[in-house]
């Protein structure tokens, strides 16, 4: 049994009926072998279990709401429930399968059980099938999800490590789950005060340095996100949409930029945002502020989740591209000096102080709603994927997305996963904010093409 921290407690509390709080990470799969079909696959997890501990927690709820829950480590798993077979509707092309990714990405996980479910669509045109998996946040941020999902690919030169593994835990006697929430408390109340200075100083010290740098009429003041069609009350309904670019055309376009590859994925999402808010809004004239996850911990965990997050500003309301990726890049630099002047790992500490017998209610206070979010626009993130193709029982993988969670009052999430030499761009959305997902994706391809020109780099 082990504690959920600050942060995988925040991600379940603040799951309501319209905001869920899986993640989704798809693979394309092109299988060599025509024999290679569900069942393959689902003799390729069983032998791999073991090496996925996290499929193998359930939640365990603490007595009277006395502390964050636990994980239950090594129970059994049912695969008849978490395997499931899709069909994607003829032709079998990108849209039809993004349609059944966001009917996937539709409905909760049940919590009484392991929080996963994969997805083995299968109907993809030139015989190709896709998996669909459908993780809780809680169980893993983007640097564990990307660790885990190279655990279940054969990837070059790994030896395979597949054996059966029925062995369960045990789930813990009241009184001991109430042993544990009291010495975690105690540890609690002792380090409490040690936060509280660190989150003063930090604050202090943040202040300070914005009052020296002086002002940038061109990015977004903290919490002042301006009102936009992309924000308003999140439907319970997910629609996803996906698109590739080329890993090494974004590595010369940054370079001819001199910008990092994170900073012109950023500018890429800011020209295409533009795009979209002229179309729905009839205006571009404010910039928007982005939501950009962070890590904290680069180890080769595969659980939990070590994040924080960087309040960016998108310079939307700039006609030009290549200021947009310059003033990407300076409030990118910003943002991460405060947070590293603030602790990267204070938002992380402060969460573990959730309240638990209130933290939910709150939550869907919140994603109900129906006021302006102030702090953020959107939801941008970029990922490190794995460099080396992977395989599923000898099939090759030869595309990945991902998607993160929708925030109350803003219902985008952009993920751009690179895996090998592409980078996949995954729109995650309601099905009241765009008329189609694709248009969203449509978008940013045109603005980093865009970037390319304004580069110097021809197409």
């Amino acid at each position: 049994m082990k504690r959920l921290n600050g942060m995988d407690a925040m991600l379940l509390y603040s799951e309501t009926p319209n905001l869920h709080t899986h993640t989704l990470k798809v693979a394309v799969i092109d299988p060599s072998d025509p024999g290679f079909g569900f069942e393959a696959f689902r003799r390729h997890v069983r032998r791999r279990l073991h090496l996925l501990e996290p499929l193998r927690y359930k939640l365990v709820d603490i007595p009277w709401q006395l502390h964050h829950p636990m994980w239950q480590e090594d129970c059994g798993v049912d695969l008849d429930y978490h395997l499931r077979r899709v069909r994607v509707p003829a032709p079998g092309g990108r849209r039809e399968l993004d349609a059944v990714i966001g009917e996937v990405a539709s409905t909760p996980l049940d919590r009484s059980r392991p929080l996963w479910e994969f997805h083995f669509a299968e109907g993809l045109a030139g015989g190709r099938c896709a998996l669909i998996g459908k993780v809780h946040h809680a169980l893993a941020d983007g640097v564990a999800s990307a660790n885990l999902l190279a655990r279940a690919m054969d990837l070059k030169d790994a030896p395979a490590d597949e054996r059966d593994n029925d062995e369960a835990g045990t789930t813990a006697s009241t009184a001991d789950l109430l042993r544990a929430a009291a010495r975690d408390h105690a540890r609690q109340i002792a380090d409490l005060p040690g936060l509280v200075r660190d989150a003063a100083v930090g604050l202090t010290r943040v202040r300070r340095r914005s009052k020296e740098r002086g002002g940038h009429p061109d990015l977004a003041d903290t919490f002042d996100a301006p009102p936009t069609f992309l924000n308003h009350v999140v439907s319970p309904r997910r629609r996803f949409a996906s698109a590739t670019l080329s890993l090494a055309d974004a590595k010369a376009t940054a370079k001819a930029l001199g910008i990092t590859v994170n900073d012109l994925i950023l500018a890429t999402v800011a020209g295409g945002l533009r795009t979209l808010l002229l179309a729905y809004d009839g205006a571009a004239d404010r910039p928007l502020i982005a939501s950009v996850p962070t890590a904290t911990d680069k180890s080769d965990r595969i659980t939990g989740n070590e994040i924080s997050g960087l309040m960016i500003s998108l310079p939307v309301h700039v006609a030009a591209a290549a200021e947009r990726a310059r003033l990407v890049a300076l409030a990118t630099r910003i943002a991460k000096e405060d947070h590293e002047i603030l602790g990267p790992q204070l938002y992380g500490r402060l969460m573990a102080y959730l309240p638990t017998a209130i933290a939910p209610a709150a939550f869907r206070w919140l994603g109900r709603r129906d006021a302006p979010n102030k702090l953020m626009n959107v939801a941008v993130s970029s990922v490190v994927g794995p460099r080396e193709r992977g395989h599923f029982g000898g099939a090759t993988v030869s595309e990945i997305y991902s998607t993160g969670v929708l925030s109350p009052g803003a219902p985008v999430n952009i993920t751009v996963w690179s895996y090998v030499d592409q980078l996949g761009v995954a729109v995650l959305t309601d099905d009241r904010t765009f008329n189609d997902p694709h248009e969203a994706t449509d978008a940013i391809s045109a603005s980093f093409a865009e970037l390319r020109s304004a580069a110097g780099i021809s197409s």
